[in-house]
């Protein structure tokens, strides 16, 4: 599965669990949840919201550390610029996954498995 924040499944994951942000240092979130719901260790979270000067912002993390109090360390895959203490935080329940197969050799995607070689979408159904 590949985490796409902008695709209409995302809206499905928003009831299951959330969590808020606790505090920001660079590109590590410290991310509080509420007892009995903490996700997994490399787990794909989102957060959705809007920036410091309210612009929409959807930032991709990934849960490396379990830090106990009901509380997770994760590691951004993109910019935390205009993210804030506070903001919901979603767990999307599953890892973060890219495509492979056939259709991905001599392609360059980005670290959340979107094409950056500016040819289009990959054909292929298989990630990992």
């Amino acid at each position: 599965m590949i985490i796409n924040p902008t695709d209409i499944g995302v809206s499905t994951l928003e009831k299951k669990n959330l969590g808020g942000i606790d505090q920001i240092i660079g590109p590590v979130l410290d991310v509080a949840f509420n007892p009995g719901k903490m996700p997994n260790i490399y787990n794909a979270l989102i957060v959705k919201g809007r920036d410091t000067v309210g612009q929409p912002i959807t930032v991709t993390c990934e849960v490396q550390q379990l830090l106990g109090y009901n509380r997770v360390r994760a590691v951004a895959m993109s910019s935390t610029d205009g993210l804030m203490r506070g903001m919901e935080v979603i767990d999307t329940g599953a890892p973060l996954s890219v495509p492979v197969g056939e259709a991905t050799l001599g392609r360059i995607f980005n670290v959340l498995g979107y094409p950056v070689d500016n040819l289009g979408p990959v054909d292929t159904r298989m990630t990992s």
